[in-house]
Protein backbone atom coordinates (compact mmCIF):
# COMPACT_ATOMS: atom_id res chain seq x y z
CA UNK A 1 0.00 0.00 0.00
CA UNK A 2 1.76 3.34 -0.93
CA UNK A 3 1.72 5.83 1.59
CA UNK A 4 -1.51 8.26 0.23
CA UNK A 5 -3.31 5.62 0.05
CA UNK A 6 -2.82 4.54 3.51
CA UNK A 7 -3.16 8.00 4.79
CA UNK A 8 -6.54 8.07 2.98
CA UNK A 9 -7.70 5.04 3.94
CA UNK A 10 -6.55 5.04 8.03
CA UNK A 11 -8.30 8.69 8.46
CA UNK A 12 -11.18 7.96 7.34
CA UNK A 13 -11.04 5.24 9.37
CA UNK A 14 -10.38 7.25 11.76
CA UNK A 15 -12.87 9.74 11.40
CA UNK A 16 -15.66 7.77 11.20
CA UNK A 17 -14.64 5.64 13.83
CA UNK A 18 -13.97 8.72 16.49
CA UNK A 19 -17.10 10.77 15.02
CA UNK A 20 -19.19 10.55 18.71
CA UNK A 21 -15.90 10.97 20.62
CA UNK A 22 -14.86 14.06 18.77
CA UNK A 23 -18.63 15.71 18.09
CA UNK A 24 -18.37 15.27 22.45
CA UNK A 25 -14.93 17.51 22.35
CA UNK A 26 -16.66 19.83 20.32
CA UNK A 27 -19.38 20.37 22.36
CA UNK A 28 -17.35 20.91 25.47
CA UNK A 29 -15.46 23.59 23.58
CA UNK A 30 -18.20 25.51 22.67
CA UNK A 31 -19.66 25.35 26.49
CA UNK A 32 -16.52 26.57 27.84
CA UNK A 33 -15.00 29.27 26.16
CA UNK A 34 -16.63 31.24 23.11
CA UNK A 35 -14.99 31.04 19.94
CA UNK A 36 -15.06 28.57 17.27
CA UNK A 37 -14.25 24.90 17.41
CA UNK A 38 -11.16 24.76 15.62
CA UNK A 39 -8.24 26.90 15.12
CA UNK A 40 -7.49 27.16 11.66
CA UNK A 41 -3.71 28.75 11.48
CA UNK A 42 -2.04 28.74 8.73
CA UNK A 43 1.43 26.46 8.60
CA UNK A 44 3.70 25.81 5.58
CA UNK A 45 3.17 22.78 4.12
CA UNK A 46 4.72 20.43 0.77
CA UNK A 47 6.69 22.44 -0.99
CA UNK A 48 6.71 25.41 0.84
CA UNK A 49 2.78 25.69 0.18
CA UNK A 50 1.12 27.41 2.94
CA UNK A 51 -2.64 25.92 4.64
CA UNK A 52 -4.82 25.98 7.33
CA UNK A 53 -4.65 23.24 10.03
CA UNK A 54 -7.23 21.69 12.07
CA UNK A 55 -6.55 21.86 15.62
CA UNK A 56 -9.58 21.63 18.41
CA UNK A 57 -8.87 25.02 19.72
CA UNK A 58 -7.64 24.72 23.42
CA UNK A 59 -6.66 28.49 23.97
CA UNK A 60 -8.96 31.58 24.21
CA UNK A 61 -10.03 32.96 20.87
CA UNK A 62 -7.51 35.06 18.78
CA UNK A 63 -4.58 33.74 20.67
CA UNK A 64 -1.95 34.26 18.13
CA UNK A 65 -2.61 37.97 19.05
CA UNK A 66 -2.03 38.19 22.14
CA UNK A 67 1.19 35.86 22.64
CA UNK A 68 3.81 34.42 21.97
CA UNK A 69 3.29 31.47 18.89
CA UNK A 70 4.99 28.77 21.55
CA UNK A 71 2.98 27.84 24.55
CA UNK A 72 4.40 26.80 27.67
CA UNK A 73 2.00 24.50 30.51
CA UNK A 74 1.29 27.55 32.88
CA UNK A 75 -0.03 30.14 29.63
CA UNK A 76 -2.73 31.91 30.73
CA UNK A 77 -4.27 31.62 26.96
CA UNK A 78 -4.90 28.11 27.48
CA UNK A 79 -8.94 27.44 28.62
CA UNK A 80 -9.80 24.53 30.93
CA UNK A 81 -11.11 22.28 28.64
CA UNK A 82 -7.72 23.12 26.66
CA UNK A 83 -5.71 22.13 29.53
CA UNK A 84 -7.39 18.62 29.39
CA UNK A 85 -6.97 18.57 25.67
CA UNK A 86 -3.45 19.21 25.17
CA UNK A 87 -1.96 17.05 28.11
CA UNK A 88 -4.13 14.01 26.40
CA UNK A 89 -2.91 15.35 22.81
CA UNK A 90 -6.73 15.33 21.83
CA UNK A 91 -6.00 18.89 19.90
CA UNK A 92 -4.44 16.63 17.55
CA UNK A 93 -7.08 14.17 16.23
CA UNK A 94 -8.98 17.00 14.14
CA UNK A 95 -5.73 17.04 11.74
CA UNK A 96 -6.78 13.75 10.28
CA UNK A 97 -9.08 15.76 8.31
CA UNK A 98 -5.93 17.62 6.95
CA UNK A 99 -5.14 14.38 6.18
CA UNK A 100 -7.84 13.34 4.38
CA UNK A 101 -7.91 16.38 2.55
CA UNK A 102 -3.99 16.00 1.14
CA UNK A 103 -2.24 19.25 3.20
CA UNK A 104 -0.62 16.27 5.56
CA UNK A 105 0.33 12.77 6.40
CA UNK A 106 -0.27 10.46 9.30
CA UNK A 107 3.63 10.48 9.36
CA UNK A 108 5.65 13.67 8.63
CA UNK A 109 7.66 16.34 9.93
CA UNK A 110 5.54 18.42 12.40
CA UNK A 111 4.47 21.74 10.18
CA UNK A 112 5.59 24.77 11.40
CA UNK A 113 4.67 28.64 10.90
CA UNK A 114 6.16 30.73 8.25
CA UNK A 115 8.58 32.34 10.36
CA UNK A 116 10.26 29.45 11.42
CA UNK A 117 10.33 28.28 8.12
CA UNK A 118 11.68 31.18 6.69
CA UNK A 119 15.19 30.78 8.58
CA UNK A 120 15.48 27.20 7.33
CA UNK A 121 19.34 26.58 5.88
CA UNK A 122 19.40 24.73 2.59
CA UNK A 123 20.16 21.10 4.46
CA UNK A 124 16.67 22.22 6.28
CA UNK A 125 14.73 22.86 3.34
CA UNK A 126 14.68 19.19 2.60
CA UNK A 127 12.16 19.20 5.58
CA UNK A 128 9.45 20.88 2.56
CA UNK A 129 10.13 18.10 0.64
CA UNK A 130 7.97 15.56 2.12
CA UNK A 131 4.07 16.49 3.23
CA UNK A 132 4.13 17.22 6.79
CA UNK A 133 2.45 14.82 9.27
CA UNK A 134 0.72 14.61 12.24
CA UNK A 135 3.18 12.59 14.16
CA UNK A 136 7.01 11.92 13.51
CA UNK A 137 10.20 11.35 15.90
CA UNK A 138 10.88 14.93 17.02
CA UNK A 139 6.85 14.72 18.63
CA UNK A 140 7.66 11.90 20.26
CA UNK A 141 11.10 13.32 21.72
CA UNK A 142 9.51 16.48 22.47
CA UNK A 143 5.99 15.05 23.32
CA UNK A 144 5.47 17.30 26.85
CA UNK A 145 7.25 20.40 25.09
CA UNK A 146 4.79 22.72 27.08
CA UNK A 147 6.43 21.22 30.21
CA UNK A 148 9.83 21.86 29.20
CA UNK A 149 9.45 25.61 27.86
CA UNK A 150 7.32 25.90 31.72
CA UNK A 151 10.11 24.06 33.22
CA UNK A 152 13.04 26.08 31.39
CA UNK A 153 12.52 29.03 33.70
CA UNK A 154 12.70 31.30 30.84
CA UNK A 155 10.30 33.55 30.54
CA UNK A 156 9.72 34.18 26.98
CA UNK A 157 8.14 30.95 25.27
CA UNK A 158 9.45 31.53 22.14
CA UNK A 159 13.06 31.89 23.26
CA UNK A 160 13.13 28.34 25.01
CA UNK A 161 11.21 26.94 22.06
CA UNK A 162 14.51 28.39 20.20
CA UNK A 163 16.99 27.13 22.51
CA UNK A 164 15.48 23.97 24.05
CA UNK A 165 13.48 22.28 21.11
CA UNK A 166 14.11 23.45 17.64
CA UNK A 167 17.20 22.50 17.20
CA UNK A 168 16.80 18.76 18.05
CA UNK A 169 13.41 18.93 16.46
CA UNK A 170 14.80 20.17 13.01
CA UNK A 171 17.81 17.16 13.48
CA UNK A 172 15.01 14.60 13.81
CA UNK A 173 12.83 15.86 10.94
CA UNK A 174 15.84 15.39 8.36
CA UNK A 175 16.94 12.07 9.73
CA UNK A 176 12.87 10.70 9.23
CA UNK A 177 12.86 12.65 5.52
CA UNK A 178 16.91 10.72 4.54
CA UNK A 179 15.31 7.32 5.96
CA UNK A 180 11.63 6.79 6.00
CA UNK A 181 9.64 4.22 4.50
CA UNK A 182 6.65 2.45 5.60
CA UNK A 183 8.09 0.37 8.24
CA UNK A 184 9.87 3.35 9.61
CA UNK A 185 5.89 5.61 9.56
CA UNK A 186 4.10 2.42 11.47
CA UNK A 187 6.96 2.17 13.93
CA UNK A 188 6.53 6.23 14.29
CA UNK A 189 2.66 5.78 15.18
CA UNK A 190 2.89 2.76 17.77
CA UNK A 191 5.64 4.87 19.58
CA UNK A 192 3.10 7.70 19.35
CA UNK A 193 0.70 5.63 21.63
CA UNK A 194 2.88 4.14 23.83
CA UNK A 195 4.92 7.47 24.08
CA UNK A 196 1.44 8.68 25.22
CA UNK A 197 0.25 6.07 27.60
CA UNK A 198 3.29 6.34 29.24
CA UNK A 199 3.62 10.08 29.47
CA UNK A 200 0.12 9.47 31.54
CA UNK A 201 2.43 7.27 33.20
CA UNK A 202 4.82 9.66 34.16
CA UNK A 203 7.22 7.89 31.90
CA UNK A 204 9.08 9.56 28.74
CA UNK A 205 9.41 9.00 25.01
CA UNK A 206 9.51 5.24 24.19
CA UNK A 207 12.05 4.31 21.09
CA UNK A 208 13.77 7.27 19.72
CA UNK A 209 16.57 7.11 17.90
CA UNK A 210 19.27 9.06 17.53
CA UNK A 211 19.10 12.56 15.96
Amino acid sequence: MGKRLFDVVFSAMGLSILAPFLLLLAAAIKLDSPGPVFYRGVRVGLGGRPFRIYKFRSMVADAESKGASSTSGADPRVTRTGRFIRRCKLDEFSQLINVLLGDMSLVGPRPEVQKYVDRYTDEEKVILTVRPGITDWASIKYHNEGEIIESSGIADADEAYERLIRPGKLRLQMKYVRERNMWIDIQIIFRTILTIVSGRAGGGPVGIPED
